[in-house]
């Protein structure tokens, strides 16, 4: 059983910078309580309290148009009918729920940082404000954790013991305990393209280090029938080498020597990671996927309130 834990308790929690615990992701529920889901247009089929893409006789006016065959004459609007002479129906849009599935990368490069707090940390954060908040808004809340040796996932549903059990399990996985892999990140993106089923919202929480053109195919399929959306996690130090020097650094295990003392060396580093940001934004906008782009540095509820469409109310 989960106990409540303390002030003292959760402030340690919420200053650390390197790993998460249940109570803190649990305390965030809190915030996702006062949160307002922004409105979204899905294509689920189950009954729920969202505006689908679907048109019928339903809660929600959408527009008028000339009657068709078929039309349920019930639905015909009178008055515009007498004021052109030709027969025009009211179409409506049902209101449905929508599975909600998010995915985290939690191969070991999530678990690095220079400055902020690591990536894994900033992921964990962001995927409980937004279960907890699809959750009290009637959505079926479902995840997937993925390392670089296992995976593990959650199938959506309304309940709050699901959701635990998800944030449960973040903070079961914080013990990286291999090298990240390429193919590890292909097979989590095969696994959650059986997972998602059409007219589902799913958040993709990564690095994206393994960005190309098969990652491409895969984020493709994904968001042909269904919501994509993506937060992209990346350290300062991925963007931009440190000032000329000579730098010493260590995964914990191997130590390795860094010099960003030679000009064109630092300005190809910081063109290789602008390349592979604009590579990303075309291919998002472009697909009509939501991209979030975060440093380790930001907030994650910041960042989800102010880009993501998540407002506070009063």
């Amino acid at each position: 059983m989960l106990k409540k834990p303390s002030r003292q308790q959760t402030a340690k929690t919420e200053s650390s910078p390197v790993q998460v615990r249940i109570e803190e992701l649990i305390a965030i529920g809190r915030d996702a309580s006062r949160a307002v889901w922004p409105p979204a247009m899905v294509r689920s089929r189950q009954g729920g309290n969202y505006l689908s893409r679907f048109k019928g006789r339903g809660m929600e006016f959408d527009e008028v148009r000339l009657y068709q065959a078929g039309d349920d004459v019930r639905s015909i609007d009178w008055r515009v009918t007498a004021r052109t002479g030709k027969p025009h129906t009211k179409l409506f849009r049902e209101e449905r729920e929508r599975p909600v599935i998010i995915a985290v990368d939690y191969r070991r490069p999530m678990f690095f940082a220079t400055r902020g707090i690591f990536k894994s940390v900033f992921a964990a954060r962001a995927a409980a404000l937004l279960a907890w908040t699809a959750l009290k808004h009637g959505d079926r809340v479902g995840g997937m954790i993925y390392t670089d040796d296992r995976h593990h996932e959650i199938k959506p549903a309304r309940s709050r013991s699901k959701v635990l059990r998800f944030l449960l399990q973040l903070c079961t996985e914080q013990q990286a305990d291999s090298g990240g892999s390429m193919a590890a990140h292909s097979d989590a993106m095969l696994r959650l393209r059986r997972m998602v089923h059409p007219g589902s919202l799913c958040v993709l929480i990564s690095d994206f280090r393994a960005w190309d053109q098969e990652m491409e195919t895969h984020l493709n399929q994904l968001n042909r029938h269904s919501q994509l959306m993506l937060v992209s996690i990346h350290d300062p130090l991925e963007a931009e080498l440190p000032p000329a020097g000579l730098y010493r650094i260590s995964d914990g295990e191997r130590e390795t020597m860094v010099d960003t003392t030679q000009a064109r060396r630092v300005a190809a580093y910081r063109d290789r990671f602008a390349q592979q940001q604009a590579r990303m934004k075309k291919f998002c906008t472009g697909h009509g996927i939501l991209l979030l782009d975060c440093s380790t540095r930001d907030d994650p509820a910041h960042i989800l309130t102010q880009q993501f469409g998540l407002r506070y109310s009063a």
